[in-house]
């Protein structure tokens, strides 16, 4: 399944995934700097991956990277791309040891060259060098039969650009004059030399045959000038924008101020993602990101219809992507999965009974089934066909096991009598627990009569946790001006595996979802303005699981502050 967020090393995910199955690769490796700021969540799983990457020099760093890219080159297609994005500590080692003898120099394809400041930090003055004010980003393809959209590889004017390109008005709108007559250097063409509307070219013709000059001229796209030449109105709508190059310098990196910064340091501006995206790939593609960090690519990603893949071992880096892809959706929204190390009971026991089926016989290994009718009661089978059931309770009843055997014989005769007669098991059943009586029979059943059902508890498959607990308070409130409240409120969470961060939703809306205001917030206290009226405020805590509880206030703002019922 695409669409999914995935907890864990990106070398041992990118190993379960399909071979030949994604379109478009972009990463963002952690640069080789050696300095502690590459830690940016500094959660457990970050820092593990930063001592593991520098328990050697640059070789070290080269063969961590490598193995990585290897796992990438296995799993593209062979139309597909992989843009890395690196710097100038590493950028020579990364194209000659890995790119280069990984997807080989013939499919080389740029060296983009990414002016991401144009202030950039130290000078010849400080370190007796220059300011680096550049990173670096390698394309290359799997083969020589690639995807690339060299349309989408242009620079779309803007709208003051438009109206300097294009400043002359007629009644159909702006344009410029072009060229509608061939010049001397394109050199002699008598066949193009022909009359219209009482002007004849020179010896080198018209640029185009009567036919299409005459549609050009019906279209209202021919004018004529005052001393009777002709020449070509060019349209701003047909105008497919100026040429990339490799040196893209219109592209600024996030600064604190930016309404795209969700506070992650090394955060990409999605106008960078977006040019690598369209150029790259088509719509339903299936784009990677293995480095996710602040989730710039899936987000992009999602907002240009593609599929995505986004990984990282960092758990806030996980629930900051979730939360962001949460504020940008809407009813056209493609839904998508979290994959954890640990899973919140309260949500897999009460979410959508047909999704938890399907998700949970996959985790067991088995193929969910499609149909919800006319099936027995069954919700999957394993590779040999052996049926799995999927009970979405706790203390299962013997009632259970009966109905199942039941179900086994009319399934499939020949593959029940054939596994009975080998001893393997006849089906499965996962739930959340079994009560006595169905373990009773599940054990008459084997010594009786041979047949084994194995009775797998969820938390057997997956690893099971509590989600944090969270209480919220009003701290202060202050009429700041008029018709103006300004509100403190301070968020406590409580967790076994230790709190990660809490984010605040401050015009909740339980119909649209939780659509955070601020993202990131390390200590659990922020301050809002209200104006008179009813108000929800919600906050979300997020443990070290990666686990999450929301809790909402509503206020009564008019006069005082006060909890509304």
């Amino acid at each position: 399944m695409v669409n999914k967020l995935i907890l864990g090393d990106n070398l041992e995910i990118l190993k379960t995934l399909e071979a030949v199955s994604v379109d478009l690769i972009y990463l963002d490796p952690p640069f080789f700097s050696n300095r502690n700021y590459e830690v940016i969540w500094g959660d457990e799983g970050e820092v593990r991956s930063f001592k593991d990457r520098w328990a050697g020099g640059m070789e070290h760093y080269i063969a961590w990277l490598k193995e990585r890219v290897e796992q990438m080159h296995r799993i593209l297609k062979p139309t597909g791309s992989i843009f890395l994005h690196c710097d100038y500590h590493a950028n020579a080692y990364i194209r000659c040891e890995i790119l280069d003898r990984i997807f080989g120099d013939n499919n080389f394809r740029n060296e983009i060259i990414w002016q991401r400041t144009r202030n950039p930090k130290g000078s010849q003055f400080e370190k007796r060098n220059l300011g680096i004010a550049t990173d670096t980003i390698f394309w290359y393809s799997k083969t020589e039969n690639y995807y690339f959209n060299e349309e989408a590889a242009r620079e779309q004017l803007q709208n003051g650009e438009l109206a300097k390109k294009y400043p002359d008005f007629d009644e159909s709108g702006r344009y410029y004059s072009g060229p509608v007559i061939r010049g001397a250097s394109m050199g002699e063409r008598p066949n193009l030399v022909y009359e219209y509307k009482g002007f004849t070219p020179e010896i080198y013709g018209w640029r185009m045959t009567r036919e299409k000059l005459i549609k050009l001229d019906m279209a209202g796209d021919l004018g004529w000038s005052s001393n009777g030449k002709p020449f070509r109105k060019l349209r701003p709508e047909n105008d497919k924008g100026n040429p990339i190059y490799n040196f893209w310098n219109d592209i600024n990196r996030l600064y604190s101020g930016s309404p795209e910064n969700i506070g992650y340091p090394t955060q990409k501006p999605e106008k960078l993602l977006k040019r690598i995206i369209i150029m790259a790939s088509s719509e339903k593609d299936i784009i990677l990101d293995p480095f996710m960090g602040g989730g710039t690519t899936v987000a992009v990603a999602d907002k240009l219809n593609r599929q995505w893949i986004g990984v990282d071992q960092s758990v806030q880096a996980i629930k900051v992507t979730e939360l962001r892809l949460d504020k940008q959706r809407d009813l056209f929204s493609a839904p998508f999965t979290v994959q954890l190390h640990k899973y919140d009971y309260d949500t897999l026991r009460y979410k959508n009974a047909f999704e938890f089926e399907n998700w949970i016989v996959q985790q067991f290994g088995g193929t969910g089934n499609t149909k919800q009718r006319n099936d027995l009661g069954l919700d999957g089978r394993m590779s040999d066909n052996t049926p799995i059931q999927v009970k979405r309770s706790d203390n299962i009843g013997r009632n259970v096991i009966d109905n199942f055997k039941s179900a086994l014989e009319r399934y499939d005769e020949k593959l029940y009598a054939k596994n009975i007669s080998e001893g393997k098991p006849a089906g499965y059943i996962i739930a959340f627990s079994f009560g006595r009586g169905a373990v009773e029979e599940v054990a008459r059943l084997k010594l009786k009569s041979n047949i084994i059902i194995n009775l797998v508890k969820v938390e057997d498959i997956v690893p099971i946790a509590k989600k944090p607990t969270l209480n919220i308070k009003i701290t202060k409130s202050v009429r700041t001006e008029k018709g103006i409240w300004e509100i403190e409120f301070a968020a406590t969470g409580t967790s076994e595996a230790g709190i990660e961060f809490y984010s605040w939703d401050f015009d909740h809306n339980s119909e649209k979802g939780f659509k955070a205001s601020v993202m990131i917030d390390r200590d659990g206290r922020q301050i809002a303005k209200f104006r008179a009226g009813l108000h929800t405020v919600a906050a979300k805590v997020i443990d070290n699981d990666g686990l999450e509880s929301v809790e909402t206030v509503k206020l009564k703002v008019n006069g005082i502050v006060e909890r509304a019922v």
